[in-house]
């Protein structure tokens, strides 16, 4: 049953294990898709709210969560919570699989790959752009590592936030060092 759930599926039931409530109470769709948006977005693609939507009935469907409906003004707000079923199955998941090496899908190196094509300061102006938004990242992952802060219980996504903000440093050092070299291949 497990077997055929996507990564997005994996993804939302190990949000749903950050649920702050003790005891859990649920996050609804939308609170989920704001997890996804925070902090998924840094370092996996972040799924559309339909997707995330999608995915819930389908965990709903085979009782990986459970569900609960609350009265909210003229309709109900549905919140989801991970059951026992899904537990296990995130568990199997984590336990028996193995990570796929990571799939580099990079803009701007796909730009270089035919930056003889254009004239250079098309290039300074892509690795300018890509140096901002660089900044850019790493203030938005700072934030949320410190909104985790030293709680035992998020020390897992704070180690995600750590490795991102090293991976957005390198990655700094490398588009400064790209743009040196290609300023002084110009010259």
């Amino acid at each position: 049953m497990a077997a055929d759930l996507s990564t997005t599926s994996y993804a939302l039931l190990g949000l749903l294990t950050l649920d702050p409530n003790d005891p859990p109470e649920g996050l609804t769709g939308y609170e989920l898709k704001q997890r996804c948006d925070l902090t998924m977005r840094f370092y996996w693609v972040s799924p559309a709210t339909s997707q995330v939507y999608t995915e819930l009935a389908r965990l709903a469907r085979l009782s990986l969560v459970d569900t609960t409906d609350a009265p909210n003004g003229r309709r109900n707000t549905r919140r989801y919570a991970l059951s026992d079923a899904g537990r296990a199955a995130l568990l199997t998941w984590l336990e028996t699989s193995e990570p796929a090496f990571p799939v580099l899908k990079h803009p701007v190196a796909l730009r270089l790959m035919f930056a003889h094509m254009v004239a250079p300061e098309h290039v300074q102006r892509w690795l300018d752009a890509y140096i901002a938004q660089l900044e850019e990242r790493t203030a938005d992952l700072r934030a949320v590592r410190e909104m985790l802060g030293d709680d035992p219980r998020l020390r897992s996504p704070a180690t995600v936030a750590d490795w991102g903000l090293a991976f957005f440093a390198n990655e700094n050092t490398i588009a400064h060092d790209i743009r040196k070299r290609r300023g002084a291949d110009e010259r």
